[in-house]
């Protein structure tokens, strides 16, 4: 969180009344947005309402023992972050305050009200190399230079955006803190490697362009049925136990975006703390480096007081932006966004607002279209091309879709992913729901998956798709008549679908080898699959009965090849043995 100077602060106003994390403060002069620092203990909030001579407040921490009367300081600036080096492999709370110094501060796990640190660390020296030289023009945005933050990621020192620009006059390579100026212009200006940045406000950009690169996931269902663009947004959506924290887990390891940022909004503790304790285990695939190199978590459990909860996606997608601002692909997993809407609807009812639909702000719809808005492929005002993709997980009461969070969120997504209980229960895992789930990016998608897999990508997706809404009507005709009482074709067509959904769909996450599955790999277990119906439909054509197709003995090698290695080389042996068996039956 940005830290106000002494002389920024002034007290000027008093606590009229609490209501929980909200506070009326009276002869407060602050305007929309101001954080302020309530009470003696000088507890960090933000204006939210005003209105006359009176001054709403949410508090971002637990406002017991806090009384009318007490001062309220305004700093007169808005809730920002600090940007700069040090926010990779980094655990904040909900307003940027890094949790391992407020650890270190307190001398415990446990800690008090009102304490407070910067999101970077002011004293630490980084190596800066200039990228730019004396006589160069620069402009807002433009990068003047580079610092080697990870051994994964460059950081780079771009000129703040609300900046005229100028003629450098000195660009020095050296070590320096980020309060120190590393370029100086002809005008003046300083450029620092720390800004700091508005958390409510979407930093600027050139244009935002169409996507047309998928942000690969390794997963066999989310690839090959319903992917995801590089600039995309998706929402997962599921009742409790379906598997949503463990899939966007599997998307932070797995997916190929530069930088990843976790916010773990309003989520359970023992969740929490395990993605805390697992990430900075976790090797990156790509790099070999320790995968918390490209990972900011930003850590906001449901024990939270619930006005920090609110403003932490917020602060999660500023940092987002800012790495997009370099040229990178971020993804963003928001985990959950419901938890999100349950803290603007506690705050809303404080205020003693109209509600909506079941208690949710009217404004739900148009907050939550501003956080998926700020996604996208961009071109950035420096030249550069980034990406921001969004993930946003929703936890529906119950598991009704038709809440108001959920139907919102569908308004504005591209990619649904629906998570069932049933196949959970089942354990079918990923246990995303082929027939509820969809993705709006397929056609244009497309394009990629020919050039850079195969050209057949699209008819062979297309063919799987049939075959399991076939088997989706079929199953209702079983629960009355039974299987056996199916034409011979349609009972075939049950079995290539249950391959379908054993083979590829099903894929598990705590297998080395079947944990990601790269786009080729996808292909061929969907191909091998389809060579089985192919050969089996032939065969059915020409009189075997189906009968022998089913209990053929190399067909069950298919739900195998996911922890293959090799998968080629056994795919291909795979697929001559069956057309050899099948052959062989007449």
């Amino acid at each position: 969180m940005s830290q106000a100077t002494e002389s920024d602060v002034r007290e000027d106003g008093v606590i009229d009344s609490v209501s929980g994390p909200v506070v009326t403060a009276t002869g407060l002069d602050a305007r929309m947005n101001d954080v302020v620092y309530v009470g003696s203990e000088g507890l960090m909030g933000e204006v939210i309402e005003i209105e006359g001579d009176i001054t709403t407040i949410q508090v971002y921490e637990e406002t017991s023992d806090v009384s009318p009367g007490e001062p309220v300081e305004g700093t007169g600036s808005p809730l920002s972050v600090d940007l700069g080096p040090g926010m990779l492999d980094a655990i904040y709370d909900g307003v940027q305050r890094p949790l391992d110094v407020l650890e270190e501060k307190m001398g415990s796990p446990y800690l008090d009200r009102g304490v407070d640190a910067p999101g970077i660390d002011l004293e630490k020296t980084w190596e800066f190399e200039p990228e730019v030289e004396a006589g160069d023009e620069v402009s807002s945005g433009d990068i003047v230079g580079t610092v080697p933050e990870t051994p994964s990621i460059d950081h780079k020192v771009m000129v703040p955006p609300d900046s005229e620009g100028g003629e450098v006059v000195a660009a020095e390579s050296g070590n320096f803190t980020v309060e120190e100026p590393v370029v100086e212009l002809d005008t003046g200006e300083e450029i620092k490697m720390r800004q700091e940045w508005p958390v409510r406000q979407q930093r600027p950009s050139e244009e935002k362009q169409t996507p047309t690169t998928p942000l690969i996931s390794g997963q066999r269902v989310l690839d090959g049925l319903f992917p995801i663009a590089k600039g995309g947004t998706a929402a997962i959506p599921g009742p409790f136990g379906s598997g949503k924290t463990v899939t966007q887990h599997q998307l932070a390891k797995w997916a190929d975006a530069d930088i990843v940022v976790y916010v773990g909004c309003g989520e359970r503790g023992n969740e929490m703390t395990e993605v805390i304790e697992d990430f900075p285990e976790l090797e990156d695939p790509t790099t070999g480096n320790a995968l918390m190199d490209r990972t900011c978590l930003i850590a906001n459990t449901s024990n939270m007081p619930v006005a920090a909860r609110e403003s932490c996606v917020y602060t999660g997608i500023t940092i987002a932006e800012y790495f997009r601002d370099m040229g990178y692909d971020v993804a963003l997993m928001a985990d959950s966004t419901s938890r999100w809407a349950e803290a603007m609807r506690e705050i809303s009812s404080r205020l003693e607002e109209m509600p909506g639909e079941e208690g949710y702000p009217a404004y739900l719809a148009a907050r939550l279209s501003e956080f998926y808005e700020r996604a996208g492929y961009f071109q950035n005002i420096n030249g550069s091309e980034g990406s921001v993709s969004v993930i946003g997980a929703v936890s529906p009461p119950g598991g009704d879709f038709s809440e108001p969070v959920t139907q919102n969120t569908l308004r504005i997504v591209k990619t649904f992913w629906a998570l069932d209980a049933d196949l959970a229960e089942r354990r079918h895992f990923p246990s995303i729901n082929w027939n509820e789930s969809y993705s709006l990016y397929r056609d244009q998608l497309d394009p990629w998956f020919v050039e850079n897999v195969r050209d057949d990508w699209p008819e062979k997706r297309q063919w799987g798709i049939d075959t399991l809404d076939e088997e989706a009507e079929l199953q209702e005709i079983v629960q009355l008549v039974g299987k056996d009482a199916l034409p011979e074709d349609q009972q075939l067509t049950l079995e290539v679908a249950r391959y379908l959904r054993e083979a590829w769909l099903q894929q598990n996450a705590f297998h080395p080898t079947d944990t990601y599955c790269e786009p080729e790999k996808t292909y061929r277990v969907l191909d091998a699959i389809k060579t089985y119906n192919d050969e089996a439909f032939d065969a059915l054509d020409a009189g075997v009965p189906v009968e022998e197709l089913t209990d053929l003995e190399t067909v069950p090698r298919l739900n195998r090849i996911g922890v293959q290695e090799e998968y080629n080389e056994y795919i291909d042996e795979l697929e001559a043995d069956i057309e050899s068996e099948i052959q062989e039956l007449y």
